[in-house]
């Protein structure tokens, strides 16, 4: 039986499971005869569950493809920089949906993210160590002014962000993200980042003024902080907000 010789490269966190000779570069791998993909995964000890995307001289394939002598195959893993709807995934969702850390000087940043509805990460008191660990080991994309971090050797999810207007900083976050049909706008509290639920009117009245008590009757707590929501004036400012940088896109 003739043996095929396929091009393999691999993306971000995959090269770790490969010798160091092999990460992040393109490099031959002799298989016996014809195999899949899968089957070629299995013998690289790559986990397919935390592959999201194959293409296989540029054209999308799935794990059952099987490899032909001279193929050039790319492998990545979960994406939060590309909009891979028209590719064939591996799955139907993402493992996971984009969440973040911010640095010290993006605390507005933070609170827009949170509204728009993703899990971010944020305090003036984070070192950067700290920032890197949380990107590593939470997946999470370190989102920072500052050129030096983001391009620090042990991130491999990282943006720099140049502008120092935050509405620039979230419109350049979700064109760059692709991150338009992902939002989940009004279900995370701006305040320490926890999913917020409804609650019995009831069970806020001693949170809230008699004016709101009065008028509205659909509210929402966040479980952590305790902080209280309802359709207020501001809510339609705030949907608004939301139209203008989601919708829009």
């Amino acid at each position: 039986m003739r043996n095929s010789l396929i091009n393999f490269r691999f993306y971000e966190e995959l090269n770790n499971y490969l010798p160091e000779e092999k990460r992040r570069i393109w490099f031959e791998y002799d298989i016996p005869g014809t195999l899949s993909i899968q089957e070629v995964l299995q013998s690289l000890n790559i986990p397919a569950d935390e592959i999201d995307l194959i293409l296989v001289n540029q054209q999308s394939q799935g794990l059952e493809y099987l490899l032909q002598d001279g193929d050039r195959v790319s492998v990545y893993p979960v994406f939060e920089s590309f909009d891979l709807s028209e590719f064939k995934q591996i799955r139907e969702m993402p493992l996971r949906i984009p969440c973040f850390v911010c640095d010290v000087h993006l605390g507005r940043l933070c609170k827009y993210l949170r509204m728009l509805g993703w899990d971010t990460l944020y305090s003036n008191h984070y070192t950067p160590d700290e920032m890197i660990a949380f990107s590593r080991q939470q997946k999470r994309i370190l989102l920072s002014r500052s050129y030096q971090l983001t391009r620090h050797k042990e991130l491999t999810h990282t943006y720099w962000i140049r502008s120092a207007n935050p509405h620039e900083q979230l419109k350049d976050i979700i064109n760059r993200l692709d991150l338009s049909n992902l939002a989940n706008p009004l279900t995370r509290c701006l305040n320490c980042n926890e999913m917020i639920v409804p609650v019995n009117k009831n069970e806020v009245l001693n949170r809230i003024q008699e004016r709101t008590a009065r008028y509205y009757n659909e509210f929402y707590r966040c479980p952590a902080c305790k902080q209280v929501y309802w359709k207020g004036s501001h809510y339609e400012n705030m949907i608004d907000f939301i139209h203008h940088f989601v919708k829009a896109q």
